[in-house]
């Protein structure tokens, strides 16, 4: 739809131009900083950054109704900057402007509604987001967007004509990292860093394909992240991990999306998300509670936090229920299915702690919630949610536990309607479900595959047939006769079928 077919007062409204001034803060001394530097850290102090608006009031001056009639017309437009994450564009980065956005496909990933055996099981109405139908099958993609879109602006603007991005990486972000960067290779390179053997066959596949410098070193993900980070500090690399802010506001569109697709009432939503590097969390709260100050929602949704209990120090430092006694205490991971989410030491940390806080507050109660579950209970739910019809990876397994244990916990309750975050698709994870049916886990994942969920292939080949085809070697005249009807009989009789 163009323009010009748009009621005429939304249209100066339609197509964004940059202005207002963003800064860096840091969470440890309320420092701002320039953005005109590539920053991951304060200078000052080492404390974790979050980009802020300074031109916010403009932004909550405009009326929540006409915010929510932008949005909605600019879902009706083809123009590609505001095709993705940045249809958002005022609440994420409106300092860059529209010919410097990098626009892949991010963004827009379908809520698809449970089947009625799904939610007759769990016991409540959900959703699954399926954030794997991003351009390289993960939600990491939504963040990527953004921070390459602020280093196409800014190598534009500062004149860089020689930059290497890196980041460390369970998989996706890597994977994610490797392909935004491809597209501006013409000033940029990237490497990636992995812990050797913790990375899917799939997942490793798709960097090496991007065209980055992959590197892998013994240990698991903290480890790879304490390197990348040293990078960052000595050398002169865009580090894209979660601790590079831009990622957090891209990644605040998996909240704008949900109220979006809700008509802006998710009061009674529980939003489940799997913790790991604590970014996602991070940006979905941010994201609810821009959109809440600005008038866009009426009520903040609830806001569950997943964890394994093979990688679960947030949901520890949430167990102690007075913030005053409360001290963050990383942990050493084992083995986990939703390698994602295999992470001791998240990054991000420092902001959900300050976003937790803000989020009841503005909420006037706790919305913000975290349980921990087991690998069992990870890979049954994805087992199960992908045999009614959708396609979850061992993360989007870790949610669907999730949600069963805030219930279990009276987190969440039967009149709301869950929506899950399915962070990848499942055939980047086919190697857990392999070895699931195949029960060949090893023994630290403390994984059994239930008996009626596993399957595999059946091998029809039946004694009466004389010959069999094979490449080069077709049947003919009464062989292939022979083949097809024996071929039907033995497959009818193992699939139960009657006789017309």
């Amino acid at each position: 739809m163009k323009i010009e077919q748009f009621p005429e007062y939304i249209r100066p409204n339609i197509m964004p131009e940059p202005r207002g001034r963003m800064v860096y803060r840091c969470l440890g001394c309320n420092n701002e900083l320039d953005i005109t530097r590539l920053l991951y850290t304060c200078p000052e102090c080492g404390g974790v950054l979050l980009l802020q608006d300074k031109n916010v009031k403009a932004i909550n001056d405009v009326a929540g109704e006409t915010w929510r009639q932008i949005f909605d017309y600019r879902r009706m437009l083809n123009h590609k900057a505001l095709k993705g994450i940045f249809r958002y564009y005022e609440f994420i980065a409106p300092i860059i402007p529209l010919d410097r956005i990098v626009y892949l496909g991010e963004g827009h990933t379908p809520l698809v509604e449970a089947n009625d055996r799904m939610k007759e099981k769990i016991g409540i109405d959900f959703y699954f987001k399926n954030d794997g139908l991003n351009p390289s099958a993960s939600f990491k993609d939504r963040g990527m967007a953004c921070a390459l879109s602020y280093i196409n602006y800014l190598a534009k603007k500062e004149n860089i004509s020689n930059l290497l991005s890196v980041c460390a990486s369970t998989g996706d972000t890597s994977a994610s990292a490797a392909l935004y960067a491809s597209y501006l290779e013409d000033f940029l390179k990237s490497a990636v860093i992995l812990p050797k053997g913790k990375v899917t066959p799939q997942q490793l596949s798709q960097p090496l394909g991007s065209g980055a410098k992959v590197l892998e070193i013994p240990g698991v993900f903290d480890d790879c992240m304490k390197v990348v980070e040293s990078l960052a500090d000595h050398y002169n690399v865009a580090l894209l991990n979660s601790k590079n802010s831009w990622r957090i506001l891209g990644q605040e569109s998996f909240s704008y999306e949900i109220a979006q697709d809700f008509d802006y009432d998710v009061e009674n939503k529980a939003v489940v998300v799997p913790i790991g590097n604590a970014g996602n969390i991070t940006a979905i709260m941010s994201g609810f509670l821009k959109f809440l100050k600005a008038g866009v929602i009426e009520r903040l949704p609830k806001i569950v936090g997943v964890q394994s209990e093979h990688a679960d120090p947030v949901y520890r430092y949430y167990l102690e229920e007075s913030p005053d006694k409360r001290s963050f205490v990383p942990v050493d991971v084992q083995p986990s299915v939703a390698q994602a989410a295999m992470i001791g030491n998240p990054v991000s940390m420092p902001r959900v702690i300050e976003l937790v806080r803000e989020y009841n507050r503005m909420a006037g109660e706790k919305r913000i919630f975290v349980v921990q579950v087991t690998e069992q209970e990870i890979m049954d739910a994805m087992i199960v949610a992908n045999r009614n019809g959708n396609i979850a990876c061992t993360q989007g397994g870790e949610s669907l536990a999730g949600l069963e244990k805030a219930l279990q916990a009276g987190y969440v309750q039967t009149g709301d309607v869950g929506v899950l975050d399915s962070t990848a698709h499942i055939l980047k994870f086919a190697v857990f479900q392999e070895m699931y049916f195949n029960n060949s886990f090893d023994p630290e994942f403390n994984v059994r595959p239930r008996p009626e969920l596993k399957n595999a292939p059946i091998m029809v080949k039946p004694e009466k047939i004389r010959k069999y085809p094979g490449p080069g070697k077709p049947l003919q005249g009464e062989d292939m006769k022979d083949f097809i009807r024996e071929m039907t009989f033995e497959i009818a009789k193992i699939l139960g079928l009657e006789m017309k």
